[in-house]
């Protein structure tokens, strides 16, 4: 059957690499393990999991003959994109209903800026699938920058440099007394949201916050004029002394930073496809390696308790230095991209 995944081991066969018509296809994720040549691999696909041993082949994805590699014979093996189909047919059955959440993450969010990069280039088709974006803190500036802005990434990113600069210049970061934090944010947003971002959000974005008044979670999805959802950003941001001390007044109500309470919101509706600069149980995070299974329940996210991510708080509250930035915009990419793999969604 099409679900059914059998195993089959073939003897040190080697794959070849030739251009050849293609027949009976998949497509087939290439993984090592092992560090030498003759390591064992895993080829898999939605139809077949096939373990064999490859010489000179690493990390490469092919478009295999799966009958003749099952039958032990030499297969006609192609670089190139997997033919439609039932697999297209697969694809599109799981992208009825999806949402996009990104969790909270102060600075961190040039991750997040990474992995918006990697999804609009390619995985397009799964962006125009998904109903709902949603997120706290940084993460909901970046659901909302990809729902209403997508062209203005780049310009995000600059952005974002640039504020961390500024931030890391004061002798207390953002603590320095007489350093306007929420002005500097304010300012930002400002520069990348469109005039009419309030129209494309409404009832489509989710933004997490946190009621001053008795420490509730609220998701904000509707927002009246461009100025309500900038407030609304501005509130899911705002962390009670480190960001200033006055609350954020939203439509009559004070409230604080949505990471406090719903650092990573899950929509109750279709599958959630869920993003963090935090290694944890979610689908584009860090893979730390060398780990300990232990995890943490923080707000409405399981978290790895590792080291690791001890040093990204703190890295999310005081930004590092420009070179590790460079590097988690990049591992944000990256991990964007093993994503969109895995789930056979990459274009």
């Amino acid at each position: 059957m099409w679900a059914t995944k059998s195993i089959y081991r073939l003897q040190r066969q080697q794959v070849r690499l030739k251009e050849a018509g293609l027949y009976s296809t998949s497509f087939l994720k290439l993984q090592q393990f092992g560090a030498n040549a003759d390591s064992c691999y895993t080829l898999q696909t939605i139809r077949v999991l096939t373990t064999c041993n490859v010489s000179h082949v690493q990390n490469t994805w092919l478009i295999m003959d799966i009958p003749t590699a099952v039958n032990r014979r030499r297969s006609n093996t192609v670089f190139g994109r997997a033919p439609c189909g039932r697999r297209q047919y697969e694809m599109e059955a799981r992208m009825k209903h999806l949402n996009l959440s990104f969790a909270a993450c102060g600075f961190l969010g040039i991750y997040h800026l990474g992995a918006a990069t990697a999804l609009c280039r390619h995985g397009k088709k799964l962006l125009k699938a998904v109903q709902g974006f949603a997120g706290a803190s940084a993460g909901a500036l970046i659901a909302t920058l990809l729902l209403t802005g997508p062209e203005n990434i780049e310009e995000c990113i600059k952005v974002t440099h640039s504020f961390a600069e500024e931030t890391r210049k004061q002798y207390l970061g953002a603590l320095t007394p007489g350093y306007d934090f929420m002005t500097k944010l304010r300012g930002s947003i400002d520069s990348i949201l469109p005039p009419n971002a309030h129209e494309i959000a409404e009832n489509r974005l989710f933004i997490s916050v946190t009621s001053a008044k008795n420490g509730k979670n609220h998701l904000l999805s509707n927002f009246a004029s461009r100025e309500d959802l900038v407030k609304a950003l501005l509130a899911s941001s705002f962390i009670p002394l480190y960001a200033g001390i006055n609350a954020v007044d939203y439509n009559g109500e004070k409230w604080i930073d949505g990471g406090l309470t719903n650092g990573l919101p899950i929509l109750p509706v279709g599958r959630t496809v869920t993003v963090s600069p935090f290694c944890g149980r979610l689908d584009i995070c860090p893979q730390d390696r060398g780990r300990i299974d232990v995890y943490v329940k923080m707000p409405k996210q399981d978290l790895m308790l590792s080291i690791a991510n001890l040093i990204r708080l703190h890295q999310s509250l005081f930004p590092p230095s420009q070179e590790k930035m460079e590097s988690l915009y990049q591992d944000g990419y990256d991990d964007a991209i093993l994503f969109l793999l895995k789930e056979n969604w990459f274009e």
